[in-house]
């Protein structure tokens, strides 16, 4: 079976020129948008579950879209307390079948939510970054995570951090940042899935002939890096 879905195309013909200048910033400025009500009480519901199962290792599944990675990662996981969030509750609605009892699905503003996680002193063992939203023009750097105010939250929550996507270029970004932020180097490489496939766009991704990246790298919990206010 075969699907057909377009190649992302660029006008950036390689790594942002902006990206150190808006990594830094982030760095040294803190992030002064208000947190959401919504989110904050979305977490609280969050912080509530996993308080329950405060003995399980925690998976964050960051912008699980339709919650199918959730629940693939739950069931690949069974020791482990997965936690999904996308800020769309249309997402989160669709019938992909009944969550394992080790899984939790929230919408939240992903922004607010990490925060919230790391003045929590949450730690994830794992944390998934599945297919973000590229934003490949040039203009929207600052809308792709490691272009965004909020990306070193990412990084200093800690744990086994796994970045996929089907633009080569937003990895190697984000590797960069990602090295500039912590002097951790993680390698980008092509991969092709084991198994069944932990997201829609990984099977339409592969189904079209596109070629899969990773980035993967075990991070210590530096809430540190985070600036605040």
């Amino acid at each position: 079976m075969t699907a057909h879905s377009r190649a992302i195309t660029s006008n950036q013909p390689g790594p942002h020129r902006d990206l150190t200048r808006r990594v830094e910033r982030a760095l040294q400025h803190p992030l002064r948008k208000p947190v959401a009500e919504h989110t904050r009480e979305a977490f609280e519901r969050a912080e509530h579950w996993r308080g329950a199962r405060e003995r399980m290792p925690l998976i964050l599944d960051a912008g699980c879209g339709v919650g199918l990675s959730t629940r693939r990662l739950a069931s690949a996981h069974p020791e482990c307390a997965v936690i999904g969030v996308d800020r769309s509750a249309e997402r989160l609605s669709r019938d992909h079948g009944p969550l394992p009892d080790n899984a939790l699905l929230v919408r939240a503003d992903l922004v607010d939510f990490w925060r919230l996680a790391l003045a929590e002193g949450w730690q994830p063992a794992r944390h998934y970054l599945l297919y973000p939203n590229p934003y490949p023009k040039s203009v929207h750097l600052k809308m792709r995570w490691h272009g965004h105010p909020i990306f070193p939250a990412i990084p200093a929550l800690g744990g086994r951090l796994e970045l996929r996507s089907n633009w080569r270029l937003y990895v190697e970004e984000f590797a960069l940042a990602l090295q500039q932020a912590t002097g951790v180097e993680a390698q980008v490489e092509a991969f092709e899935p084991e198994g069944e496939p932990l997201t829609p766009f990984e099977d339409k991704y592969r189904r079209s002939g596109q070629s899969l990246w990773r980035l993967v790298t075990e991070l210590p919990h530096r809430p540190e890096l985070l600036p605040v206010a």
